[in-house]
């Protein structure tokens, strides 16, 4: 062999001693998978519906929040309204090495199967803000009382109407999430004796009609009225709804009308539908999220109420089951939620009513939102 080919050999002989030395290096230096830049233990993984609707932004930072003073990180990620992203989120979650998974689904059925996928790789499952049907993945649900919020829309509604007769729209969120049947049962519990009496009238919905001297609705009774009146929690699909009740309605089911929405960005489209209609003379409407929008239209007299649902306290007691569940502990239950397979344990967070009256001191001087966040009528 020629002096060239053997430096040439020696050369490359030396790279690759060289280039194996590096790779190892390299490999060495290589974060866990259990751990991120902040050096905290990544153990909490954390998979949100959307970042379209404001209510998972804010659920967002008060995760980010309420994590500074743990032991541990977190990943968020969101699914944008679809299930296969969402499962496709829990699994690079799984591969991450969490020990505990936080999931709000999109779809509660479908999640079923993310949920049964992190059992299987031993991760503690919390069902957070709506709860994951149809299977005994579940360890905990993580929840406001969403038969309460219904009940206080509809006791609003019912404290404001005088006389008989009086216009009521019904509006419901998907038929996809289960909180969307406990909302509408809640409101259904408080409205139905003041239907059946006359004080209102049925404006939009010739199934809920057809049932308003019942006050127990079964859950197929529930979806076939829920079925005519869903927004599907999108903010179109709420107004083009509205506008398509309103030109079929005739003028005496108009006038000062009552409107049970579901939430505040549908309640705002709805809102903006009715106030557009020359035979509207006013309208008493709920919602519930406390989004800053609908804090305006409250503040403007465009929104009557929301239902505030401290996100604060939701997210705390999250990372508080989570905590117990690294700690090896069991969380603390006060009430379980049937989710058509299993009892999930649960202990539900407080509501309260936010209207016109009472917005400041409500989410003003808990320091929920500031006060320059708004601008305020004199």
């Amino acid at each position: 062999m020629s002096r060239k080919g053997k430096i040439f050999l020696v050369l490359t002989a030396l790279l690759l001693v060289v280039s194996a030395f590096l790779g190892g290096c390299s490999s060495s230096k290589q974060p866990a998978s259990s751990s991120n830049s902040s050096g905290k233990q990544l153990a909490i993984g954390i998979v949100l519906p959307t970042k379209d609707e404001p209510r998972w932004i804010q659920d967002e930072t008060r995760f980010q929040d309420a994590l500074k003073d743990t032991p541990y990180a977190a990943e968020i990620l969101f699914s944008q309204g679809d299930p296969a992203k969402e499962k496709a989120n829990v699994e690079t979650l799984l591969s991450k090495g969490i020990k505990v998974l936080i999931l709000c689904p999109h779809d509660a059925n479908a999640a079923a199967a993310s949920a049964e996928a992190a059992k299987k790789a031993g991760v503690k499952v919390i069902s957070y803000d709506r709860l994951i049907l149809n299977t005994d993945a579940v360890d905990y649900y993580v929840t406001f009382d969403s038969v309460q919020v219904g009940q206080q829309q509809g006791q609003y509604l019912v404290d404001h109407a005088t006389g008989k007769g009086n216009p009521l729209y019904l509006y419901a969120g998907a038929l996809s999430d289960n909180n969307s049947f406990l909302f509408f049962q809640g409101a259904w519990e408080v409205l139905q004796p003041k239907i059946a009496d006359g004080t209102f009238v049925i404006a939009n919905s010739d199934k809920a009609n057809a049932l308003k001297d019942k006050k127990d609705l079964t859950r197929q009774e529930m979806a076939d009225i829920i079925g005519q009146i869903t927004t599907n929690w999108d903010f179109n699909t709420a107004k083009n709804l509205a506008q398509a009740n309103l030109a079929k309605a005739p003028k005496d089911l108009k006038g000062n009308v009552f409107i049970l929405a579901p939430n505040d960005g549908t309640a705002r489209s709805i809102a903006d539908t009715f106030a557009a209609d020359p035979d509207i003379k006013s309208y008493v409407i709920t919602g519930q999220d406390a989004e800053k929008p609908s804090i305006q239209y409250i503040i403007d007299g465009k929104q009557s109420m929301t239902v505030f649902k401290d996100v604060r306290i939701l997210v705390k007691d999250a990372i508080n089951v989570a905590l117990t569940y690294l700690k090896g502990g069991t969380p603390e239950s006060t009430k379980t939620y049937n989710n058509g397979v299993k009892d999930v344990p649960s202990k539900p967070s407080p509501v309260q009513v936010v209207d016109k009256n009472n917005v400041k001191q409500v989410l003003i001087d808990s320091g929920y939102y500031k006060e320059s966040d708004f601008k305020w009528s004199k």
